[in-house]
């Protein structure tokens, strides 16, 4: 802190020459001087402590402006009238008529999503949500698996090319014969045999647009969601076609109807009614090809499964001999594998397994190497990644008995 300018003495004596005055006065200009420069530091920092303090006020003034009103809700036009507009508010299944000015009547059309305060009153149209929900379940990058990357299942490869493939590439085919290309297929079977995989290459092998969702997807808690989400997805294939929607756990949304009388059943009822109506209703589908995939084929609808909606039922079974050692060769293409290992061997001992069993094994095998510090696999790896993946699957089984 520089000295102020009482401390300075001055020399106002009679007896005092001109020139200590001159250099008093010089003295206390520079105090002043270097007082004025503290003082002018000390405002710059002030001003920008106001400043923030200032955008803090404007963002809790915001903030306690926007909590100070009254919250919107969403609805669906129904019918525009002369006496107003119908909306149906999402959750209760309310439907009221409102009063809205000409200008917004003009704008305004059935299935339309608008907000509506307290008093059902209509307070601004909103944007069409399909883009928003129906878009992230939009494949945009293929998936890097081919049909050379399924092993064991070559018939059920061929079926699923002629159905969805080929209508794509190829159509001129069915106009020649005289037919309508098949509209769809179903692939059921036991876990790990390759169903997603196949739908995968299907997404790498077309330019179709590829949309996938899983059945669960679809079911949702509130009255209509489940059945709009369909209908948008399928608005978002007509627009991108040709297309293809795959449908995976389509068991979650397709299980035979039964008597129950609760509000979630009916809604997954619901729904499932929106996607038979989509798959084989009035409308024409146009350039759309289907692929779902269930575990369990047996608790399917039957209106479901038949012609129209899915002209393909395919069976998708675990591998034969044959076809567990294509696999084992296709999972140990970049794997250093010893020359003990006979892949035909190692099917012939995995009996039973799956495609999904096969590429674990493989897996657990070259973790083996790792542990041991090699970087070759030998064919005892193999062999005891495959009984520590039984011995894993019997505690999974003793576990799920434990908390039946």
């Amino acid at each position: 802190m520089t000295d102020t300018v009482d401390e300075v003495d001055l020399p106002y004596d009679e007896d005092a020459s001109q020139q200590k005055k001159i250099e008093a006065l010089q003295e206390r200009l520079e105090v002043l001087e270097d007082q004025n420069e503290e003082m002018r530091d000390k405002l710059l920092d002030a001003n920008a402590e106001n400043n923030k303090y200032q955008q803090k006020l404007e963002r809790l003034t915001h903030e306690n402006k926007k909590l100070k009103q009254s919250p919107l809700f969403v609805a669906t036009v129904q019918e525009v009238t002369d006496d107003g507009v119908i909306i149906k508010q999402h959750g209760n299944n309310q439907e009221a008529l409102t009063e809205v000015t000409d200008e917004m009547r003009d704008g305004l059309e059935p299935d339309d999503r608008v907000a509506v305060n307290n008093s059902l009153s209509v307070v601004k149209q909103l944007d069409d949500e399909t883009d928003v929900r129906a878009r992230v379940m939009q494949v945009d990058q293929s998936p890097d698996v081919s049909f050379t990357d399924i092993g064991g299942i070559e018939d059920q490869i061929e079926e699923v090319r002629e159905t969805v493939e080929m209508p794509l590439n190829n159509p001129g085919m069915f106009d020649d014969v005289g037919i309508d290309p098949p509209s769809g297929v179903l692939l059921h079977g036991p876990p790990g045999t390759g169903k997603t995989m196949l739908a995968k290459a299907v997404a790498n092998e077309t330019d179709a647009t590829f949309i996938k969702m899983a059945g669960s997807e679809l079911v949702h808690k509130f009255i209509g969601e489940g059945a709009k989400l369909v209908r948008d997805l399928f608005e978002l294939a007509r627009q991108e076609e040709p297309a293809v929607v795959f449908i995976d756990e389509i068991d979650a949304i397709a299980a035979k109807r039964t008597d129950s009388k609760t509000s979630g059943d009916a809604e997954v009822q619901r729904t499932m009614m929106q996607l038979l109506s989509e798959m084989d209703g009035f409308d024409d589908r146009g350039e759309i090809r289907i692929i779902a995939a269930t575990n369990r084929f047996d608790m399917l609808d039957r209106a479901i499964l038949r012609p129209g909606r899915f002209d393909r039922l395919i069976e998708v079974p675990n591998p034969d001999v044959e076809g567990r050692k294509q696999i084992f060769q296709i999972h140990t293409r970049g794997m250093n594998v010893a020359d003990d290992v006979e892949f035909a061997a190692l099917a012939e001992d995995i009996e039973d397994a799956s495609g999904a069993d096969v590429k674990a094994i493989c897996t657990e095998a070259g973790m083996f190497a790792i542990r041991d510090d090699r970087t070759e696999v030998t064919m005892a790896d193999f062999r005891n990644a495959w009984e520590k993946i039984q011995q894993d699957d019997e505690e999974d089984e003793d576990v799920s008995r434990t908390f039946a």
